[in-house]
């Protein structure tokens, strides 16, 4: 689809169940939603700025079946949390301090994301934020979102 963009094998996501701001975050629980699952930590550039972007197409989607999971991989809960205090988020932030969820797809560099279908399959993963690619992003976001 695009540079960074890998189209998956399509397979079943792996389940995760973790902390979040509020209460906690599963995966089964947004079964029926397209889910862009984005992986970030405080000290990752490119993460800090895909935020706004985040929050546009949450803004944009989420009346069309869209959800948005980012999951912290800072070792130092304290840290995100400072960011998130200077950020306005409008999609589910969950935590993952030992990084399990991250092996479990198998991160391969930051922000790493991916997009989940209704079905709960795995369908792309993107690694990066560039502004070139944010495009071709919301192209797949939509796709996903029509079936």
């Amino acid at each position: 689809m695009f540079s960074n963009m890998v189209v998956a094998d399509v397979s079943d996501a792996p389940a995760f169940k973790l902390p979040a701001l509020l209460g906690e975050v599963e995966l089964a629980n947004f079964r029926g939603k397209v889910v862009y699952l984005d992986f970030w930590a405080s000290w990752c550039l490119p993460c800090r700025k895909s935020f706004p972007w985040m929050n546009e197409m949450m803004a944009a989607y989420k009346d069309k079946g869209l959800e948005i999971v980012a999951i912290n991989l800072d070792k130092d809960k304290t840290k995100a949390d400072a960011f998130l205090k200077k950020v306005e988020t409008n999609f589910t932030i969950a935590f993952d301090q030992q990084g399990d969820s991250a092996k479990a797809y198998k991160l391969r560099g930051m922000p790493g994301s991916y997009l989940i279908g209704r079905d709960g399959k795995l369908y792309a993963t993107h690694i990066g934020f560039r502004e070139k690619d944010k495009p071709i992003m919301e192209q797949a976001i939509q796709q996903l979102l029509k079936q």
